[in-house]
């Protein structure tokens, strides 16, 4: 393996010894990259790699929410905004209880190289909470999302940051999050969140992309 390559995945073992699954994904990924770096020594001058496994930023914020009992509840939100040297970040959010901020880092890592793949202008993002959307009523899920849309919203836009759905979030916290978005903003930003319904500008083949595009690319 080539010594630059080994260099970075120690050092991202040893800075994010806690997140199992980044420094798996990135020692995978670094280590098939290795005969490229034998043959561009010039990327280890910038220290190319090591500005690829570090996010360019990461925001960590609380989302309290009430329940339809009227008891408030507290959970931890995150957005990751991995890379955003093609364009702007994107990537999904995830509600799912078993999320921390390794999972998201990881997910950001990894979008990063699924949006350039597609030759696209974008950079790559995740976000998400560990807000578990099963058994609550709408309601619940509703006012969990105007929260966590408020702790979000200054930092993401159609040119900055557009988030999307993923496990935990489909077209009905989509919408909870964009009507939120609207309020805050006071602006219709169209371009903000996809994965919306069709009735305000969604996709009509948005809930079959992702299997289209596995199809198209294996």
């Amino acid at each position: 393996m080539n010594a630059y390559v080994a260099s970075v995945i120690d050092y991202v073992k040893q800075t994010h010894a806690n997140e199992p699954e980044f420094v798996q994904t990135v020692e995978e990924v670094l280590s098939s990259v290795s005969p490229i770096m034998d043959a561009h020594p010039e990327y280890e001058k910038v220290d190319l790699l090591k500005r690829m496994v570090e996010p360019e930023r990461m925001f960590t914020f609380r989302v309290c929410w009430m329940d339809d009992n009227g008891n408030y509840h507290t959970n931890r939100g995150w957005r990751c905004q991995f890379n955003g040297a093609i364009g702007p970040y994107k990537g999904g959010l995830r509600f799912q209880k078993n999320v921390y901020e390794g999972v998201i880092k990881f997910l950001g890592f990894e979008q990063t190289f699924k949006n350039s793949l597609t030759g696209l202008p974008m950079g790559g993002a995740k976000g998400g909470s560990d807000f578990d959307p099963a058994g609550k009523s709408d309601a619940e899920v509703m006012r969990f999302c105007q929260s966590f849309m408020t702790a979000l919203y200054r930092y993401i836009g159609p040119d900055i940051d557009v988030p999307a759905g993923d496990m935990g979030v489909g077209g009905r916290e989509i919408g909870y999050l964009f009507g939120q978005y609207r309020r805050l903003k006071g602006v219709w930003e169209n371009g903000v969140l996809t994965g919306k319904g069709m009735s305000y500008g969604g996709s009509l083949i948005r809930p079959e992309a992702t299997g289209y595009g596995a199809v198209y690319y294996l």
